[in-house]
């Protein structure tokens, strides 16, 4: 009986170092791993310098050993601190977490895997539980509704913009032809795209009179374009501004379901309905 109590203190003990970062410890160990994070993104920017590689290529390796080894210890403790190790693995720091362990390890049969190793990245994501950032998840969301409600919107204006790709794209090629370098109506609609979103590459360019002045309107036209989007996602952003409900949550995961976000002083998890802080 007092094995098992042990053992799942030292679990608990490890959960919460891992994944809180309201405690001391556990914010240590998140500032760390941010830190070594980054190291290792700098560490294969370096490597990709070839002079510098050259030189300093056994330091480099060696470190980057060092620093997979200790992701991969980190990845193994997630799994065995959380009573359901599924719900950890499968999700999305989860999938993440195992994406940015394995490349070394896949460059030992496959060259030039280890490059993958920028994918790490992604876990820079962690920097909101850090710096304590969860607190403005919920604009985020806010933003994210925001989107969503938008959505047909603005597909109905890509479609038209496609539409108009089309027929500018097809007038474009019947008045400057191939002398121009309008050599069919697929590459007179890249044309169109290009000019309308005012990237202009200048690959291709119209030489007659007429050709320049629905160049000159497309392009105008580009520039009313670009705020169209913005302004539909503004509206709907500002619509839910106004059922904005501010509730403060911490960085507490739960050690059954491994679900994050819950609120201040909760007991119990709003998922799973399980215990949070069992003692």
């Amino acid at each position: 009986m007092l094995q098992r109590q042990t053992k799942g203190n030292w679990k608990r003990k490890l959960h919460e170092i891992i994944y809180e970062a309201d405690t001391p410890m556990g914010k240590w160990f998140d500032i760390i791993l941010f830190l070594i994070i980054i190291l290792s993104i700098v560490l294969v920017m370096l490597e990709s310098i070839k002079s510098f590689d050259k030189r300093y290529h056994t330091y480099l390796i060696t470190a980057e050993w060092a620093i997979t080894v200790f992701f991969s210890l980190e990845y193994v403790a997630r799994i065995i601190s959380i009573k359901k190790p599924q719900r950890y693995i499968f999700s999305f720091y989860g999938i993440i977490d195992f994406i940015s362990t394995i490349p070394l390890y896949l460059s030992l049969f496959f060259g030039g895997a280890h490059v993958l190793l920028a994918i790490r990245a992604l876990r820079l994501l962690r920097v909101f539980r850090i710096l304590k950032l969860v607190r403005f998840m919920g604009e985020a969301s806010q933003l994210k509704e925001a989107i969503k409600s938008s959505r047909t919107k603005i597909a109905v204006f890509i479609y038209t913009v496609l539409i108009l790709s089309v027929i500018m794209g097809t007038i474009m090629y019947l008045i400057e032809g191939e002398e121009a370098g309008f050599t069919s109506i697929p590459r007179s609609i890249y044309w169109t795209i290009v000019t309308l979103t005012t990237v202009g590459y200048g690959d291709i360019a119209p030489v007659t009179d007429i050709g320049q002045v629905i160049a000159a309107i497309i392009m105008i036209l580009g520039y009313g374009i670009i705020a169209v989007p913005t302004g539909i996602v503004t509206v709907e952003f500002a619509k839910q501004g106004g059922k904005k409900q501010h509730i403060d949550t911490n960085t507490q995961v739960c050690p059954h379901c491994n679900a994050e976000h819950h609120k201040d002083n909760a007991t119990f998890c709003y998922n799973c309905g399980n215990i949070l802080n069992e003692q």
